[in-house]
């Protein structure tokens, strides 16, 4: 018994405080409409769907308007809800549900989720949710409201459900027409991503149609030529690939806010759809192509999506104007305000309007972990990739694996945390593609022109005689510096230098183990940049070399180089970390604040680096690079080549 106590302790010491949070008023000093703010966490999961019971009531009306949307192929739309109540509170919430029928005849729980005999009302989330009084603060007095979403074609229909009791002890009173997109199966959403080598570009894309009812291809060619068809493979994925609780949890019936398991494979579980790539092979370098996604249905005829162009990548080593964005940990929000009352990602939209307005001023985009923050709640995937739609339709929007897409007790992660929700990296693996060996372990190395890119994966292990460690090494190798000199390090987690308050407590100003083993290939293969997420914040650390800086320059490097420059991009858009009170030495500029970096490389001899805000686009940090291929030769501390004094 003292065992099973001590086991029950731990789970719920780790569930707990998985689920933990600050909780803080908003800068204004009030709270969001007098209830509590909880800074980062995942605003669906604040919903008790498990503990919902329905009181319905004649004397509610809720009606949504239009009721059939996207007549002209619009994938977004803005819908109006009429609610008319006759016992109004202030705890009244409305809840975006698709597919629109959703109640306990669409269960499928886990078979040893629930309690025996144990049935819920409801057993699935909604996708988004206002509070009744959201547009209306006279709503308590009225019982009258209207309420605006932004909706997105998402496979399904949609209703619209009105709840009072609040969050924790919803009540279900009234529940609206069905309404729904005009072709909810369209193909929507692609994603450009790199190939395995520089001519290829890849396409993926969501659609509703099965191998079984259409075939997917891309029809694309040079823009104002004829155009050829490429196919695509199709894959999804089902509840039962989520993961789950351990055993023991299980056993004990260990529920966290009346979500068993992971709300991935419970209450989050969506379907997914298909996901579809094709690969566009044999492109010329920096040519500008046309596309669309098409589907050839059983009947003959064809659906196809909006027509989309890119410019292919310049050939390794070429010189000409090549200009790189990287940003981790930007999370999705919506523009029509719902889902916000956790100040969860309070800066995502401002990143995305900036590299949509510069979207003419770049050329590839690295996303380096932590995306929409779904953390189990499979809607917010289609909805982040919607919000990203303008940029990752015209650029290549490579990704890194954070732990908010793949950590997982007893999954494989390095880190034992339950952070993805259950997702345990299945919805990133198979809705983006990388030019991995495999997506399950997901590092990979990257061409861009006169960049050389090594992406780790930080959800699994790095160090020294690790499978990865191997691959970093191989990756780090493998550049042609007189061709790319521009070599670049990514992984989500720090695995360099960070001044975040929570690494300054534990003395290190690192991830545990981040740099030990990594330092040393850094400086063998002269790495000159390397990037980190995972921090909230944006922080850039001189030229450094075992705790030292070894450059005593700030705005302009020129030279050997003699140590990495490292940078925490983690301000995307998700809530702030604070830096840590002791003066770290090493650090050189802070920003509390969302921002993005850009890299433009002019040539093999002189590069530009740029942080920017996100809320303003203007330039707070930067620095250049000039050098010339004999510097990267030179011998450096623990980087020089064997010699031998033979003749």
């Amino acid at each position: 018994m003292k065992f099973i106590a001590l086991v029950f302790v731990v789970i719920v010491t780790f569930v707990s405080s998985s689920y933990s949070s600050v909780i803080r008023k908003h800068s204004d000093g009030g709270e969001e409409k007098g209830r509590a703010v909880v800074v980062g966490e995942q605003p669906l999961s604040k919903i008790a769907i498990h503990k919902t019971v329905a009181a319905l009531r004649r004397s509610v009306s809720i009606t949504a308007y239009p009721r059939l949307l996207g007549t002209k192929g619009e994938d977004t739309e803005w819908v109006e809800v009429r609610l008319q109540n006759a016992e109004p509170c202030e705890d009244d919430w409305v809840g975006v549900f698709s597919p629109a029928k959703f109640n306990e005849s669409i269960c499928d729980p886990e078979p040893r989720a629930l309690d025996e005999g144990e049935t819920p009302y409801l057993c699935t989330s909604p996708i988004k949710y206002k509070y009744a009084n959201f547009s209306n603060l006279n709503y308590t007095n009225t019982g009258k409201t209207t309420l605006k979403f932004q909706l997105i074609n998402q496979r399904a229909d949609f209703s619209f459900a009105l709840f009072t009791g609040g969050l924790d002890n919803p009540k279900l009173v009234a529940v609206s027409n069905h309404i729904s997109f005009a072709n909810p199966k369209a193909p929507l959403y692609p994603r450009l991503a790199q190939g395995k080598s520089w001519d290829i570009m890849t396409v993926t894309w969501t659609s509703g149609y099965s191998i079984d009812e259409a075939v997917p291809f891309v029809e694309w060619g040079w823009k104002g030529h004829t155009q050829v068809h490429s196919p695509a493979g199709t894959l999804t994925f089902s509840r039962g690939s989520m993961c789950d609780l351990s055993t023991v949890a299980l056993l004990l019936k260990i529920t966290v806010n009346f979500i068993p398991c992971g709300p991935a494979r419970t209450v989050g579980w969506r379907d997914p759809g298909f996901f579809h790539t094709s690969f566009l092979k044999d492109l010329w370098p920096n040519t500008v192509y046309t596309y669309r996604m098409g589907h050839i249905l059983s009947n003959g005829s064809y659906v196809w999506s909006k027509l989309y162009s890119f410019k292919s990548s310049p050939y390794p080593g070429q010189e000409s104007l090549q200009r790189v964005i990287i940003f981790g940990d930007m999370g999705k929000a919506e523009r029509d305000g719902s889902n916000e009352y956790a100040d969860y990602q309070p800066g995502s939209l401002n990143t995305t309007d900036r590299l949509i307005e510069d979207l003419d001023n770049y050329d590839i985009v690295f996303h380096i972990g932590d995306l929409p923050y779904a953390n189990g709640y499979i809607s917010q995937w289609d909805q982040f990739t919607a919000q990203v739609d303008p940029i990752q339709s015209a650029k290549a929007y490579m990704i890194a694996s954070g732990n908010h897409e793949r950590d997982w007790p007893n999954s494989g992660s390095f880190y034992d945390t339950n952070d993805s929700g259950g997702e345990c990296g299945v919805l990133a693996e198979t809705m983006y593609y990388v030019p991995a060996e495999n997506r399950a372990k997901f590092w990979y190395e990257t061409d861009y022109g006169m960049f050389h890119f090594c992406i780790a994966d930080s959800e699994h292990d790095w160090r020294e005689g690790s499978e990865q460690y191997k691959f970093i090494e191989k990756c780090l190798a493998s550049a042609d510096r007189q061709k790319q000199p521009w070599l670049i390090f990514v992984a989500h987690r720090v695995l360099g230098y960070s001044s975040n308050s929570w690494y300054g407590l534990e003395g290190s100003f690192e991830e545990p183990m981040g740099r030990e083993s990594l330092q040393k290939l850094w400086q063998k293969y002269k790495v000159d940049i390397a990037f980190y997420g995972h921090v909230h914040n944006y922080e850039r650390i001189c030229p450094i070399y075992q705790n030292q800086c070894v450059n005593s320059e700030k705005s302009h490097y020129s030279g050997t180089v003699n140590g990495t420059i490292h940078v925490v991009v983690g301000g995307g858009g998700s809530h702030l970390s604070d830096f840590t009170t002791i003066d770290t030495v090493w650090s050189i500029y802070k920003d509390l604040d969302f921002g993005f970096v850009k890299m433009t490389a002019f040539n093999r001899s002189s590069l530009l680096f740029e942080y920017k805000r996100s809320s303003d686009g203007e330039v707070y940090d930067s620095f250049t690079i000039s050098r010339d291929y004999r510097d990267v030769l030179a011998c450096v501390h623990d980087g020089c080549e064997p010699t031998t004094l033979a003749t």
